[in-house]
């Protein structure tokens, strides 16, 4: 088994987490040619379950694709999906500022799930995962959402916000896995890494 592992996404908090339980890795991202947004389309009326589920499966396919088109060396290809539902309406990655504060003028004062699938590649192996956390926001005024949202954070995050950022000062409390909600959870990660023979207890 080689000593590292491709990582598929280009989340600079997924390098982080991985960094912090000890696993090399290196990058692997899409070229210009490839249309990576729009993997990440929704589909009417799909459960956010099978939309994150979905949408990480057809990242790794990709990224399978983009290994073999490149020639790299072997190893096995990590890629994981975060969204935010709130009931059965999925929160994506805001389109601008107004789509931002939209999104948080509607989470906020409720309780939301964040779900994020990891799926593993090893040969012709592939591994899955699916972690569901609850968020619960305290009210927040538009005074508030929009100094947020003027920060910038919001922007290419699902449900326009960080966890480990600034509107951790709105969160009530939160229960299934932090890293989760940052976009890569340590618990299953580690168990498909583990299974694969990537990590060893």
């Amino acid at each position: 088994m080689p000593g590292f592992i491709y990582l598929a996404s280009q989340s600079p908090r997924r390098r982080q987490l991985l960094e912090q339980i000890g696993v090399r890795h290196e990058l692997l991202l899409p070229g210009p040619e490839e249309d990576a947004e729009g993997l990440e389309a929704l589909v009417p009326g799909e459960d956010p379950a099978d939309y994150v589920q979905r949408v990480t499966a057809l990242k790794l396919d990709a990224a399978v694709a983009r290994h073999a088109r490149r020639g790299l060396a072997p190893a096995p290809i990590l890629c994981s999906d975060t969204t935010v539902a709130l009931g059965q309406r999925i929160y994506a990655k805001p389109e601008d500022a107004q789509d931002a504060a939209r999104m948080l003028s509607e989470l906020a004062g409720h309780e939301h799930q964040v779900l994020t699938a990891v799926a593993l590649q090893v040969g012709a192996r592939r591994l899955v995962a699916l972690s569901v956390s609850r968020v619960r926001f305290a009210a927040m005024t538009p005074t508030q959402i929009a100094a947020y949202v003027a920060s910038g954070e919001p922007m290419g995050k699902a449900g326009a916000y960080a966890i480990q950022g600034p509107v951790a000062q709105y969160v009530e409390n939160l229960s299934g896995s932090y890293t989760g909600i940052m976009g890569l959870p340590l618990f299953e990660t580690a168990g498909l890494l583990r299974a694969a023979g990537v990590l060893r207890d």
